[in-house]
């Protein structure tokens, strides 16, 4: 009889501790938390960080509404895409005003006619003007970027492995160290898609206004005391 009492006593005690509250258990919702906010993409907080985006390539803030880049080698086809623009869009934003303050200047020198229209724009799509270039220079420019892009094609094929997109082996101002390349390629990319959105930002500005970007903005291209004499006579200044 005490045998059974006491079997019957453990099996009680063993079946309250079993529905017991343990405090080693991770709660479902606190882990399911935790398991969302390591996959939030950082550009996007609201939503989850594509995977091929894992933050290796400089710039990688898992910006990727769209899903364009389903795999690594999609990835890297897109970042070469980038930074190629990316370098191009930063000559172009130098050039477009430089262009503009000295287009006149060197065509006389030369005994040449102008780029610039009658508003100081340079010839683009939106403010016209692209039959007064000559076709040879767009001749030279698609030969460079031919050379470019098959330079580019077979250093990726000799060096599949350790190949970044846009490396061409220019060596000239580089860092030595892992800290300082990562810092010059992040400059570059983040320089790179400022100036994507500048020069999208001069072509829009030029044909809303109608004026050229040093005249539009002339306190960064001309003297300060130019600039107020610009002002005065405008009617800016009062």
């Amino acid at each position: 009889m005490m045998k059974s009492l006491s079997l019957a006593f453990a099996l009680l005690a063993a079946s309250s501790t079993a529905f017991a509250p343990s405090q080693n258990i991770i709660k479902p919702s606190a882990l399911y938390m935790s398991e969302q906010d390591a996959v939030r993409s950082e550009a996007l907080p609201f939503l989850s960080r594509p995977p091929a985006l894992d933050g290796t390539l400089a710039g990688d803030a898992g910006f990727d509404p769209f899903g364009f880049a389903k795999s690594e080698s999609d990835l890297m086809n897109y970042r070469e895409a980038e930074v190629k623009h990316a370098r191009l869009a930063m000559l172009a934003a130098a050039g477009w005003p430089l262009s503009e303050l000295y287009d006149k200047k060197i065509a006389v020198a030369l005994g040449m006619d102008p780029l610039l229209d009658g508003h100081d724009r340079v010839p683009s799509l939106l403010n016209g003007g692209l039959g007064k270039i000559s076709p040879a220079y767009w001749v030279g420019c698609i030969g460079v970027a031919a050379m470019i892009e098959i330079l580019g094609t077979l250093r990726m094929k000799d060096d599949t492995k350790d190949y970044l997109p846009g490396d061409f082996g220019l060596r000239l101002g580089y860092p030595s160290n892992e800290a300082g390349q990562k810092r010059m390629q992040l400059a570059e990319i983040k320089n790179g898609r400022l100036a994507m959105i500048a020069i999208f930002g001069f072509a829009l500005q030029e044909f809303v206004t109608k004026q050229g970007v040093i005249d539009e903005t002339p306190l960064f291209f001309f003297p300060i005391m130019e600039t107020m004499n610009r002002y005065l006579h405008s009617g800016y200044i009062q």
